[in-house]
């Protein structure tokens, strides 16, 4: 039996988000196309005498854990085998509150870990949807379409290969306040989401980020980074990814992506920006 395990977790990627609905008891549902990336924060987990959690790398909290940290809420709900404890170490590279998963890829990396340590059982996609609604996508940790609050995967999806340019404005957006917003900006065409809700083939409208529709009344800084990022040469087209503030320009090679890196580098010096590519090998 193994007594430790590193699982990388990779940042998940929304190639677009459409906003379908509220449901009745007060989520959101959504149709998104998610890929996954290069970018991997490191989850290590091994068997001791006492539970313990911590963080280090570019983007651990400012305190020990996170608010509401979402490891512990894993922690508080997996029944783990012979009551056995957790060391948990994980490295952070990933931005937080930036729409690119980084407290949902983590846990979902975690329950993973823990299955092959032999921890917990299998899980199912009601248990994962429990833990938070990007968990089910993270966990399966391949390309998909998600519908419903993000718990139903289609995973008989490819995506291009493609080359990104993350650019994130080290602002921080909380994706529960995000949806709040919802309401005051955004309107739904009941008969067409009936058409597209839960279409498994691409549609379309599968194209763009409703919460875009948000940021530019709000977030004048975020709407330059997107004009910015939408104007480069030989970009396919720019984005926000999930709820953000993380945005993003996509090329079809990595020369073009590595010339686009360098002009964003010189232009936004202040803000984190990474090369990436989608269709990496995850564990």
């Amino acid at each position: 039996m193994l007594d430790s395990i590193l699982i990388k977790a990779p940042a998940k990627l929304n190639l677009f988000l459409r906003i379908i609905g509220k449901t009745n008891n007060g989520y959101h549902n959504i149709r998104t196309g998610i890929t996954f990336l290069d970018l991997h924060d490191e989850v290590n987990i091994s068997l001791s005498d006492i539970n313990n959690l911590s963080y280090s790398g570019p983007f651990k909290p400012s305190s020990s854990i996170y608010e509401n940290d979402i490891i512990v809420k894993v922690l508080n709900n997996a029944s783990i085998k012979k009551q056995l404890k957790v060391k948990i170490k994980i490295t952070k590279n990933i931005p937080w509150k930036a729409g690119l998963g980084s407290a949902s890829t983590d846990a979902a990396s975690l329950i993973k870990g823990l299955q092959k340590l032999g921890l917990i059982n299998d899980m199912d996609n009601q248990f994962l949807s429990k833990i938070g609604a990007d968990i089910p996508i993270c966990y399966y940790g391949q390309d998909c379409i998600a519908t419903g609050i993000g718990d139903k995967v289609n995973k008989d999806i490819d995506f291009p290969k493609y080359y990104f340019v993350l650019v994130h404005p080290k602002i921080q957006l909380s994706t529960s306040e995000m949806y709040s917003k919802i309401k005051k900006y955004l309107k739904f065409d009941e008969d067409h989401i009936e058409q597209i809700s839960y279409l498994k083939t691409f549609h379309e409208d599968d194209n763009g980020n409703d919460f875009e529709k948000i940021i530019r009344k709000e977030n004048i800084e975020i709407v330059d980074l997107l004009n910015f990022l939408s104007n480069l040469e030989n970009s396919i087209f720019s984005r926000m990814s999930g709820s953000g503030s993380c945005c993003y320009a996509v090329f079809d090679n990595k020369k073009n992506a590595k010339k686009a890196f360098d002009i964003i580098s010189k232009k936004y010096s202040n803000y984190w920006i990474y090369l990436a590519e989608n269709n990496a090998i995850n564990n």
